[in-house]
């Protein structure tokens, strides 16, 4: 069965997937269905973030299931705020959806909007939708509350600090990789059906990423503040990149220090591409890179989940990637461009 979204109209399409929408915060004052939702952050201080997801750029409707794209549109703003060191509370979210969009496949997305609010403990408060022309287009708001002042920065970085990054990187390009690859397989022999269960890791990287939480949480718990921090969204080197130009110093990346799961290296192999720019240029990891003061070294060293790639430098002495030869490089941003041609 499938409901046309203009049977139900604009409020009615807000008010029917929005009639199970729970509220978590005891700061929710005033929710969904008003002009403005209120929050009262009990004197802590706000941080604000706002991203954009759109059909054919961002994703692909054909290899996407819409639970996950509902999931992965409210963490990949999640993940900024924990980039700040701060704890998300409220998200809104503004969808233009074309005619093909049904009311049951809303409620799939909304599905995983609910699950990951629920997982990360956000209460959904607001939003619009609208009609659009060219496919799907989703915008997500992210609010979240940290003591006053303690936010974190990307330009707080010192020379000597060392650099850190969570978990693993290059799994979600080489997901995307794989994923557009039985899309073209599909589309030349529709008769074949994809085989990718050996590949839930890597697939699971760019459809279902998660944010780093509780390594946010970790660090807060043992009085570790970063000197500067920022999400791997566009590529290792171009996040390092951003650091180090807003904290006016250079850096030095050592090649052989760059986490990189087992599941990837076969398959950048079979792509003929190096797991290290799968790493620097891919994106989409939403892993934390983050500098920390050397006297910190001894507490983060013990966090399995947290690697030490490098250290910050003087800035006239440039952005270096030594590679695992040890020959130096100047480090450039190769990742993601939201406008290129």
């Amino acid at each position: 069965m499938r409901t046309e979204v203009a049977s139900l109209g604009e409020f009615g399409l807000i008010d029917h997937l929005t009639k199970n929408n729970d509220i978590r915060k005891a700061g929710t004052l005033l929710s969904v269905g008003d002009d403005a939702a209120v929050i009262d952050q009990f004197g802590r201080q706000s941080v604000i973030s706002t991203d954009m997801l759109v059909e054919g750029v961002h994703f692909d409707l054909m290899y996407t299931p819409l639970k996950h794209l509902g999931y992965k549109s409210v963490v990949v703003n999640l993940s900024d705020i924990y980039a700040m060191m701060a704890t998300p509370t409220h998200i809104t979210i503004n969808l233009a959806i074309s005619n093909k969009v049904s009311v049951e496949a809303l409620e799939e997305f909304y599905e995983g909007v609910y699950a990951a609010c629920d997982k990360f403990n956000v209460d959904l408060i607001g939003g619009d939708t609208t009609s659009s022309l060219s496919g799907f287009i989703i915008s997500v708001t992210a609010v979240g509350e940290v003591a006053p002042d303690k936010y974190v920065t990307r330009s707080g970085a010192k020379d000597k600090d060392l650099i850190c990054v969570t978990g693993d990187l290059g799994g979600a390009y080489l997901g995307l990789q794989l994923l557009e690859r039985e899309k073209k397989i599909y589309l030349e022999n529709p008769g074949v059906q994809p085989d990718l269960q050996e590949q839930s890791y890597l697939i699971g990287r760019i459809l279902k990423p998660e944010p780093r939480a509780e390594v946010v949480e970790w660090l807060q718990e043992n009085q570790i503040v970063p000197t500067a921090m920022i999400d791997v969204s566009d590529g290792l080197s171009s996040e390092l990149l951003h650091i180090c130009k807003q904290s006016e110093v250079g850096c030095v990346l050592h090649e052989d220090k760059i986490p990189i799961s087992d599941s990837a290296r076969p398959i950048a192999m079979q792509f003929g591409v190096s797991v290290t720019t799968c790493a620097l240029s891919g994106g989409e990891d939403y892993e934390l890179l983050f500098t920390i003061s050397q006297s910190d070294y001894e507490k983060v060293s013990k966090n399995s989940d947290i690697t030490i790639i490098g250290y910050i430098t003087d800035k006239k002495e440039g952005t270096n990637l030594e590679t695992k030869s040890g020959n130096k490089h100047a480090l450039t941003a190769q990742g993601w461009t939201a406008f290129a041609e």
